[in-house]
């Protein structure tokens, strides 16, 4: 799979400007998405979150100890859990800027992203740690979709295979497009493997300097497609372009996605 698709990618997709220089001044770009990223991001997944919820618990006004609706709150928890792993995978991206393998620097580190990301559902006793640990135990069913994640077994072969391929892929594209793809593809955990897959998606463009790229939750119906598309047509040059085309308004200080 990963070489057919391959060509498909590097024909679409803007060349990499390379490992920035000024790697402080990228991690402030970073930073200055975040807000963006997250309520995209969360929007996609069908969280009711906005601009001002996000910055409450970024700064941490979120009380689930004292106020019981926090606690209660949804949408408040997938808010904190995704300010916790972004700053995860931004100090992956530290590493990364600092040209360690970006494969291996995600394979040592996207559990932790993960934990994160649940992490305050784990806080107000909604899920125990261990329902943390590792990858799935049971099938998953993506709702409106023809595909059909990998079976649980199947899951424990195939996550070392991704992450040795992303350690031996020379082309930061294939590497962000195709680390993407698959690893929602393989589907390992229970749930947040969109927001996962962004993050690991991140994490690949900025190996090769390109800038944070934000998915709008506006264009989620054309996203979805494209995954459809490469998950049960094997065709993924749809994605390829797709991605592509956001990485490249990016790049011209055009992004798409705006609050």
């Amino acid at each position: 799979m990963w070489n057919a698709m391959r060509s498909a990618i590097l024909e679409v997709f803007p060349e990499a400007p390379g490992i920035p220089e000024d790697k402080d001044d990228y991690l402030r770009k970073v930073d200055a998405i975040y807000g963006t990223d997250a309520y995209h991001s969360l929007s996609i997944e069908k969280y009711k979150v906005t601009p001002e919820l996000i910055e409450r618990v970024r700064i941490g006004m979120w009380n689930y100890k004292d106020n019981e609706e926090d606690k209660k709150q949804r949408d408040a928890m997938a808010a904190r859990g995704y300010w916790q792993a972004f700053q995860k995978v931004e100090s992956s991206i530290r590493r990364i800027l600092t040209n360690e393998n970006a494969g291996a620097v995600a394979d040592s580190d996207h559990g932790d992203w993960y934990r994160e990301l649940f992490a305050p559902s784990v806080t107000a006793g909604l899920l125990k740690p261990s329902d943390l640990a590792g990858y799935r135990n049971h099938p998953v069913y993506l709702s409106g979709s023809k595909h059909v994640p990998l079976s649980r077994d199947a899951v424990k072969d195939a996550m070392p295979a991704l992450f040795e391929l992303l350690r031996e892929e020379s082309e930061p594209a294939v590497r962000a497009v195709l680390g993407h793809f698959i690893f929602v593809f393989i589907h390992p955990y229970m749930d947040g493997n969109g927001r996962m897959g962004r993050f690991l998606m991140n994490a690949m463009l900025a190996s090769g300097g390109y800038p944070w790229t934000v998915i709008p939750v506006e264009s989620r119906a054309e996203y979805m497609a494209a995954l459809e598309s490469a998950s049960v047509g094997q065709d993924i040059k749809p994605f390829a372009a797709f991605v592509g085309h956001l990485v490249s308004q990016g790049l011209k200080g055009q992004p798409v996605a705006s609050i």
